[in-house]
């Protein structure tokens, strides 16, 4: 299929049509970008989960015929990720990556198609992006959701702050609630308005670089499947 048949999906996401800084908290071009971060950690989880347990029986069936089946089934599970992982670059992020060329079968029968996949190294490539991206699945789903939390939770601040002078025994946010080895007791809260405006200004300056922040992450997973999941140049 060639790359014309995606031509909507180019324009409104595609690494050309990137919004400026002071749009990008709120464009959908960065709203997309979350979401595939977020989307990120399911899918390593799944294919992780799918790929582990079919390499190690496998591997630990090798030394009789038993095994090799394992594999090819691993190697094809493997190459069925990396397509929905492809899927998901296109959608998400507008980047149209090539599938790699398909499987050769030379040898009719079962075990032809068997030794087929063995000797498949797009298949073996597509086992390693599995291996490989659980770890930084997590951290970036760890990263972006905890930045685009806490910058909105920091920049609305002065909506919400009157909630805990009203429904609590704080004269504002309390921020630190410690005794010393003394017995004096330190309280600090967010109460004048100069500490609101603060948490404020800090939360907007969180806000908009958390699409920079998201965007590197995710640039690291597009580096990943453009070396491990399509067709070389």
């Amino acid at each position: 299929m060639s790359t014309a048949a995606y031509p909507a999906t180019d324009r409104s996401v595609g690494p050309l049509d990137q919004p400026g800084f002071w749009r990008a908290p709120f464009s959908r071009h960065t709203f997309r970008q979350f979401g595939y971060a977020l989307s990120g950690l399911p899918m390593a989880v799944l294919g992780f989960s799918l790929v582990v347990p079919l390499f190690c029986a496998g591997l630990g069936l090798s030394l009789t015929m038993l095994g090799l089946p394992v594999l090819a089934l691993l190697l094809a599970v493997a190459r069925g990720l990396g397509a929905a992982e492809r899927l998901r670059i296109r959608t998400l992020l507008g980047e149209e990556l090539p599938a790699p060329p398909a499987v050769v079968v030379r040898r009719e029968g079962v075990w032809g198609r068997i030794t087929a996949r063995l000797a498949d190294p797009p298949g073996w490539k597509a086992v390693l992006h599995q291996f490989a991206m659980l770890p930084w699945a997590i951290l970036s789903f760890t990263l972006s959701i905890t930045f685009f939390c806490l910058g909105w939770a920091l920049a609305l601040f002065p909506v919400y702050q009157w909630v805990f002078r009203h429904y609590t025994s704080w004269g504002g946010y309390r921020v630190a609630d410690w005794r010393d080895s003394n017995g004096v007791q330190h309280v600090y809260e967010l109460t004048s308005p100069w500490q609101i405006a603060g948490v404020c200004a800090l939360g907007l300056v969180i806000l908009f670089l958390t699409p920079q922040l998201v965007r590197g992450l995710n640039g690291i997973n597009r580096f990943a499947a453009r070396a491990l999941l399509s067709a070389d140049d």
